[in-house]
C-alpha cells in the first residue's frame, strides 16, 4: 500500500474497505476487518509521527494548557519574554485524564511571531518562580497552537465497543483518512495506523489501537489522523486504555436524561435541572464551554441534594455539535433518550396547567411511541423579554410571559441506540439509523426563554457555540433563524427591546410554576 511501512511479522494485511460520500460512510457489501500497521520507530518509512501538543491560543487571546497536574492553589502560565498570567483550572478530560488551565495572553508576548507554549507552574513554584530574578521561560520547541488558524485534533472518547472518536477541526480532506496512534510498549514506542470507519462534521470514528503487549492496557495513547504521504495533523489528544468513557458498569439505564452545554450558565441550571428533574428527566449532562461562575460548587449543591448530574469540561470554542456527539456517543449505555436542549428551554405541556403537583412520569406519554421511533421533535416557542430590562429574580419561566405566535424551531428527543455511528447532527437533531424514523409530537412542546432582558442576551453577540453557525457580529446569514429578527450586528440595545416580540400572552408555566415549586423556586436559599 503507498505510503505504508513495513508490517510486523512480515505479513501483508487486507485494507479496511470504507466508502466515502460527501462526508458519510456506507457500509460495504461484504464483510471486512480492521487491521493495523504496527511499527516501532526505527522499522522504515512511515508519514511523519504525530505532532503532540499541549497548548493552544484561543480566541480573545486566552490560551489553554493541558497538564497532568491537579489543581491545589494559585497556578500560572510563564510565557517567552519573562511575562506571566494567573491560569484558571477548567477541570479534568475525560478521556486523557489531564487538567485543563486557561490563561490570557500577556501584552508583551502577544509581539512574538512564533509563539511557544507557556509554562504551567503551580503553588509554591509558582510564587518562587514570581520572585526570581530571571522568570523560568517555556522550553523551545514547544509549539503553541493556534485554535483560529491550525487544524487540530482537539480531544477524543475511547467507546465501550472499541472504537475510538477523534474529535478534530480543519479536515482537509476525508478521501483516505487514517487514524494514527502512538504509544509505548515497555521500552518500545509504537505507532498504528488504519483508515478510519467514518469521519463527518468534527467527529471522526476509529478502531481502538491494538492493546500493548508489555505494558498492560493503561498505556497513555496519542490518536491524530492524517492522509498517507502527507503529515499528520498536529493533535491534543490522548487517552488511556484501562476504561472507556461509556457507562458499560452503570447498573441501572434512565429512561430520559439531557444534555446541554453551556458558558456561565449558574444563573439559570437550579431552575432547569429542578424543574426536568421533577418532571421525569433522571440524569443531566452538563458540557461546560469554560464557566467562571463557580458552576462546579452549584452543581455540587444540587448533586447533594439528589439530582444526578455530571459535568464534563468541553474548553473548545465553537464546537457544540462534537460536544453533543460525545455525550451521545458516551452516555449509550446508561441512557435510552436524551434531550437535546439548552438551559434556556423547558419541556413543557399544556395539559399540565391542571395539575396540583408535578409527577416524574409526566414525560413517559412524549417516549412511548413505536420501536421504529428514533427522535422525537418538540416545537419550540420563543418568549420574549416580557417588559424585563434585567435578570427576574423569579427566575424565566416565572419572570417571562409573552411570546413569538408561531414556533420557530425544534429542539429533539432521541433514542441512543437509533443513532447512526458517524453521530452526525444539526444541534437540534442527529441523523438516525436506516431502520428509524423521526416523528413530531403533539404531546409536549418546547418554552425557548430566547429573547431575554438586554443584560442577558447580549452575551449572545461575544460568540455563539455552533460551528455552523455565524457569530452575530458576522454581517452574513442575516435572516438565519439563529438571529434575533431585525437586531442586525450591532450588541447596542436597541430602543424599545424590553417590549419586542410579544405577540401572545403566555403565563401558563409561570402559574404552574409557582403552584409547583414556589415562587423564584430557581433561587437558592
Amino acid at each position: 500500500m503507498p505510503g505504508a511501512a513495513e508490517v510486523e511479522g512480515g505479513a501483508q494485511p487486507r485494507d479496511v474497505v470504507t466508502f466515502f460520500v460527501s462526508g458519510f460512510t456506507r457500509a460495504p457489501a461484504g464483510p471486512v476487518e480492521a487491521v493495523f500497521f504496527l511499527l516501532a520507530p526505527s522499522r522504515g518509512a512511515f508519514s511523519p509521527p504525530p505532532q503532540e501538543a499541549d497548548a493552544v491560543l484561543l480566541p480573545d487571546q486566552e490560551v489553554l494548557v493541558l497538564d497532568d497536574t491537579e489543581p491545589t492553589g494559585d497556578s500560572i502560565c510563564a510565557f517567552q519574554g519573562g511575562a506571566s498570567s494567573p491560569a484558571r483550572p477548567l477541570g479534568r478530560l475525560p478521556a486523557s485524564g489531564l487538567h485543563a488551565y486557561v490563561c490570557r495572553l500577556p501584552e508583551p508576548a502577544q509581539s512574538f511571531q512564533q509563539l511557544q507554549a507557556p509554562l504551567l507552574l503551580h503553588s509554591s513554584t509558582s510564587s518562587a518562580a514570581a520572585a526570581a530574578p530571571d522568570p523560568p521561560s517555556p522550553s523551545p520547541g514547544r509549539a503553541l497552537l493556534n485554535w483560529s488558524s491550525d487544524p487540530i485534533v482537539f480531544d477524543s472518547a475511547l467507546l465501550d465497543g472499541g472504537d475510538v472518536l477523534v474529535f478534530a477541526k480543519g479536515i482537509s480532506r476525508r478521501q483516505g483518512l487514517r487514524c494514527l496512534y502512538r504509544y509505548s510498549d515497555g521500552a518500545d514506542t509504537m505507532r498504528a495506523s488504519t483508515p478510519a470507519i467514518s469521519s463527518v462534521q468534527q467527529v471522526t470514528r476509529c478502531p481502538s489501537p491494538p492493546t500493548p503487549v508489555k505494558s498492560g492496557g493503561s498505556t497513555k495513547v496519542l490518536v491524530t489522523l492524517g492522509v498517507t504521504g502527507e503529515d499528520p495533523m498536529p493533535s491534543l489528544a490522548t487517552f488511556r486504555r484501562q476504561q472507556a468513557e461509556s457507562s458499560s458498569l452503570t447498573p441501572h439505564k434512565s429512561s430520559i436524561c439531557a444534555c446541554t452545554m453551556g458558558r456561565n450558565i449558574s444563573k439559570f441550571l437550579r431552575e432547569w435541572a429542578l424543574y426536568h428533574s421533577a418532571i421525569g428527566v433522571d440524569q443531566f449532562f452538563i458540557y461546560d464551554n469554560g464557566s467562571e461562575d463557580n458552576l462546579a460548587g452549584l452543581v455540587a449543591q444540587l448533586i447533594s441534594s439528589g439530582l444526578n448530574i455530571t459535568t464534563v469540561p468541553w474548553p473548545w470554542t465553537k464546537v457544540q455539535e462534537a460536544g453533543l456527539s460525545h455525550c451521545v456517543a458516551t452516555q449509550q449505555a446508561s441512557c435510552q433518550w436524551m434531550a437535546v436542549i439548552d438551559v434556556d428551554e423547558f419541556i413543557f405541556s399544556t395539559s399540565w396547567a391542571g395539575l396540583e403537583k408535578p409527577s416524574k412520569s409526566l414525560l413517559e406519554p412524549v417516549i412511548s411511541v413505536d420501536d421504529s421511533v428514533g427522535q422525537i421533535y418538540l416545537a419550540c416557542y420563543d418568549f420574549a423579554p416580557s417588559g424585563q430590562t434585567a435578570h427576574p429574580p423569579e427566575g424565566v419561566c416565572q419572570g417571562y410571559t409573552c411570546r413569538l405566535k408561531n414556533p420557530q424551531r425544534h429542539k429533539s428527543l432521541v433514542r441512543l441506540d437509533a443513532v447512526e455511528p458517524s453521530l452526525m447532527n444539526v444541534v437540534h437533531h442527529f441523523k438516525l439509523k436506516p431502520a428509524f424514523k423521526s416523528i413530531w409530537t403533539v404531546l409536549a412542546r418546547i418554552n425557548h426563554y430566547k429573547y431575554q432582558a438586554w443584560s442577558e442576551f447580549k452575551v449572545k453577540f461575544k460568540r455563539r457555540v455552533s460551528a455552523y453557525v455565524a457569530d452575530w457580529k458576522d454581517p452574513i446569514n442575516l435572516d438565519s433563524k439563529d438571529r434575533a429578527p431585525g437586531l442586525g450586528v450591532d450588541d447596542t440595545e436597541p430602543k424599545g427591546w424590553a417590549q419586542r416580540y410579544c405577540e401572545v400572552k403566555d403565563n401558563i408555566l409561570q402559574l404552574l410554576t409557582a403552584r409547583w415549586f414556589g415562587v423564584g423556586f430557581g433561587n437558592p436559599h
